[in-house]
């Protein structure tokens, strides 16, 4: 018994020896994955919040608004806020879609496009009953900015930046155009894709030109045809980026805005000379993807 005792003892002591590593083994890495998890949430929370779109202000930079052109301006400024409130709202619930140009693809480029769309629309409602402002289009471009840096969501989005219009609007030159029988054919695209745009044919329905409108409307005939070239460009060159709607939001989408755009100055160089255009020509901005 004498002897048993000392061996009971010492089994007494390894084991107990044994549980003590144990349980501090696991307190070490129960730590360690808490800070992990703890920093990770962290940063998760911090990069969702840390960035927003921030827009240049509109309604400062426009000249006086003739009485009949207010409410029409007014709609679109609204609109424009509008607009950063939904790319806000899709910047928020696209994290980790698509490749490292995602945002600016899928984003602040249609953002920026929808922008010019709607300041040509408060452009043209002022030139019908004073002098057009230029130089809006240099208000379409959003950025991204820090989460403190106040970019609105809501109907308050425009960052009060104080930017002013350029000179001139940007308008890109109307070289390179499609020869357009019907529909538009998207030449732009390669082939070997099984699909490519189609956009209805503008330069049938248009009529009555004034001269002194003709070259102006040409010049934004041929700029539709470039805009479709690009646009089966990209198509074809992005196949299997994003998300299911990735050729709507990045592609199809944009490409009706520049159009309804391109559009909008047509229908402007009719009424400059006193004339109308055609009526139902903005129903001819949408494109749909058709088989090669």
């Amino acid at each position: 018994m004498s002897r048993g005792l000392p061996l009971l003892h010492r089994r007494r002591i390894l084991v107990s020896g044994a549980i003590g590593g144990i349980t501090c083994a696991a307190v070490v890495v129960g730590a360690a994955m808490a800070g992990q998890d703890d920093g990770s949430g962290d940063a998760n929370a911090s990069t969702k919040a840390a960035q927003t779109i921030s827009c240049p202000a509109v309604a400062g930079s426009l000249p006086e608004i003739p009485a009949e052109a207010q409410a029409e301006v007014d709609r679109n400024l609204a609109l424009l806020d509008t607009q950063i409130a939904e790319a806000n709202k899709r910047l928020g619930t696209s994290q980790g879609e698509g490749g490292p140009n995602f945002v600016q693809n899928a984003i602040l480029g249609p953002l920026a496009d929808k922008r010019k769309s709607t300041l040509d629309r408060i452009a043209i409602s002022i030139g019908r009953r004073a002098e057009k402002p230029t130089g809006l289009d240099a208000l379409a471009e959003c950025t991204l900015s820090g989460g403190e840096a106040g970019a609105g969501t809501g109907a308050g989005g425009e960052a009060d930046s104080g930017a002013t219009p350029t000179a001139a609007a940007s308008e890109p030159a109307g070289g390179g155009a499609e020869q357009g029988g019907g529909a538009e054919a998207g030449s732009g695209a390669d082939e070997g894709f099984a699909q490519t745009i189609s956009c209805p044919d503008v330069a049938s329905k248009i009529s009555g030109v004034p001269a002194a409108a003709q070259a102006e409307v040409d010049r934004n005939i041929a700029l539709l045809d470039t805009q479709l070239a690009e646009a089966n460009k990209r198509l074809g060159t992005s196949q299997g980026e994003g998300g299911p709607n990735f050729v709507q939001n990045a592609i199809l989408g944009p490409l009706k805005d520049k159009r309804a755009s391109t559009i909008d100055r047509i229908e402007l160089s009719f009424s400059r000379q006193g004339s109308t255009a055609p009526s139902g020509l903005d129903a001819l901005a949408g494109c749909s993807l058709t088989s090669g």
